[in-house]
């Protein structure tokens, strides 16, 4: 089988840590409008992307995820006074520790997305999928340790 046909067949894993109170209402709004989002998405409810423990994202990476999304509020609107900025700085971190260990740091996004832009978060999953299908997949060996 050549490259081609196989980046073509390729389709990434994304986990997505949804703010409970902005982009996970937009998923949702996603579903209700009809226009959905990529089935390569799988989304994971948090209270607030300040909630993402780095470890989680780690997790992800060594336990297949080819991408990771951290979704929450627009700034100055967190429910958390700040949350999403300590996701940012979070985000920072780990894009730094993914360079060091020689994962792509396109594949962690971090997005403000409120709880009525269910075409926003359509459009930014599809754009994920497909910067990561010319990617290609993650391979990174997880050593049969449990994960977090």
């Amino acid at each position: 089988m050549n490259e081609k046909s196989e980046a073509k067949r390729f389709e990434p894993r994304i986990l997505a840590f949804t703010c409970n109170w902005s982009s996970y209402t937009s998923a949702d709004q996603a579903g209700i409008s009809r226009i959905g989002y990529p089935p390569n998405v799988q989304i994971i409810r948090v209270m607030c992307g300040g909630q993402v423990d780095p470890l989680y994202v780690v997790d992800a990476f060594l336990n297949g995820a080819d991408g990771v999304l951290i979704a929450g509020c627009h700034p100055n609107y967190c429910r958390y006074n700040g949350g999403n900025r300590h996701a940012e700085t979070r985000a920072k971190f780990l894009k730094m520790l993914m360079e060091e260990i020689g994962i792509e740091t396109e594949r962690l996004r971090i997005e403000w997305i409120s709880g009525l832009e269910g075409r926003k978060f359509l459009e930014v999953t599809q754009k994920m999928v497909e910067e990561l299908k010319q990617m290609g997949p993650l391979l990174v060996e997880n050593d049969g340790r449990d994960s977090v």
